[in-house]
This record gives C-alpha cells, sequence and structure tokens, in this order.
C-alpha cells in the first residue's frame, strides 16, 4: 500500500486500523505453533497431573523458548486442563467395628464434627464445635463455650436434627466427648450410624480438618476476641 500510493508507514497504519509495530515484529510461522502444540499435547499426555507452569519447564529443558502464558494459552485452546484429583477412599469405623470406605453424595449423607480450641485477649481458653456437612462443606454450626463436654454435643445435634433432619452418617475422631455413650445412644436413636476414624489418622477426617484449617486461617489469627461473647 505504501509503494502503490506513496505514503508514509504512520498514515497506512492509521487508515488500516493497524499498530506500527505489526509491521516491524515478524510473526511466529505456522509450522513452528504446530510443532509447539504437537509437543505440548505430548508432554500434557505423559505427564497428566502436569499444569502449565510444569509444562514450560520441560519445553525449556528439551530446547524451546516460550514463556509459561502461551504454553497455558495453548493448552487453553487445544482443551487440555489438569483432571481434579480424585480423593483417596479412607477407612472409616462403623459403631459394629467393621470397616467402610465412605465418601459424601448427597446432602445430608454424611456430617462430621470436631473442636477447634483458641484463646480470648486474656489468655484464657474457649473451645467450638465445628459441625459441617461434608457434601455441601457447609458449617452447619459453630458452638462456642468455654468447655465443652458430651452434653454440649447432644444439644447441639439435637437442635441440628430438628432442623435438618438426621444424617446418614456423622463421622469423628475418637475424642471422649463424642464416644461418651449419650452421644452414641442419641445418634443410634434417630437412626444415624457413627463413622469413627482410625485413631492417630486425623487425615480420614479430612474434610472437617480443611474447614477448620480454613476458620483458623481466615478468622481465628486474624482476629483478637476480647470476651467469649464476642468470640
Amino acid at each position: 500500500m505504501r509503494q502503490t500510493l506513496g505514503v508514509s508507514e504512520r498514515r497506512a497504519c492509521r487508515t488500516l486500523g493497524q499498530h506500527r509495530s505489526t509491521q516491524r515484529k515478524v510473526p511466529c510461522g505456522a509450522p513452528e505453533e504446530e510443532r509447539l502444540t504437537e509437543d505440548i499435547i505430548e508432554l500434557t499426555r505423559a505427564h497428566g497431573r502436569y499444569g502449565y507452569r510444569m509444562i514450560t519447564g520441560l519445553l525449556n529443558n528439551a530446547g524451546w523458548h516460550v514463556n509459561h502464558k502461551r504454553v497455558e494459552r495453548i493448552l487453553r485452546r487445544e482443551g487440555l486442563k489438569v483432571p481434579q484429583k480424585q480423593a483417596k477412599k479412607g477407612r472409616l469405623w462403623l459403631n459394629d467395628g467393621s470397616c467402610v470406605r465412605l465418601r459424601p453424595e448427597r446432602p445430608n449423607h454424611v456430617w462430621s464434627y470436631d473442636f477447634v480450641q483458641d484463646r480470648t485477649h486474656n489468655g484464657r481458653i474457649f473451645r467450638m464445635l465445628n459441625i459441617i456437612d461434608e457434601f455441601t462443606k457447609e458449617a452447619l454450626v459453630i458452638r462456642v463455650d468455654r468447655k465443652l463436654n458430651s452434653t454440649d454435643v447432644v444439644d447441639a445435634l439435637t437442635d441440628l436434627f430438628i432442623l435438618r433432619g438426621p444424617p446418614e452418617f456423622i463421622r469423628s475422631d475418637n475424642g471422649a466427648e463424642f464416644i461418651a455413650k449419650k452421644v452414641r445412644a442419641w445418634i443410634g436413636a434417630v437412626g444415624a450410624k457413627t463413622a469413627f476414624i482410625e485413631p492417630g489418622s486425623p487425615w480420614e477426617n479430612g474434610y472437617c480438618e480443611s474447614f477448620n484449617a480454613r476458620f483458623r486461617d481466615e478468622l481465628l489469627n486474624a482476629e483478637v476476641f476480647y470476651s467469649l461473647r464476642e468470640a
């Protein structure tokens, strides 16, 4: 166009609606893009759990000079992404001593509960009983007091049974408050089943442990409570 009409680069680009840099930057050729795409697909198939940053590292080690943004763009264009990691099935113990594999499949299928401990500003300890629905990840109740025992566990469960109905299973560790006869009897009376994790294996109560970790990180570690009422 410049040669035909005898106009400047600036005017020609303005007329065509192009940035002047397009006249200087040499675009990557299609063959190179195709080879890069093929290598990315091959690496993704060989390393199914690798994300775009790891794939970028492998490409650069193999002689390519690409950044992670370009690799991410190609992965997205090709519909390639890291599959969601399947949760490991842990062992759970029913109240009759039998071992079953259990994962939540619907709301009110599996609840889990655990205690979290913290201190008010004056150094006094308080406890929280967290009860969650493992399927929805909803915190059904957070009961706070200086001391919490098996009676408080029964009271909290009773309120939830009235509001939500009983779940099929309630998962917990082997703490004294949870294995107490009155707690197990009340759970059994409403038709639910206890699912105690193996002693010393908190990862088997992973849903509640994960909730408690975020609860501490996002709330307890970020706030100062001057009284139990404030907590």
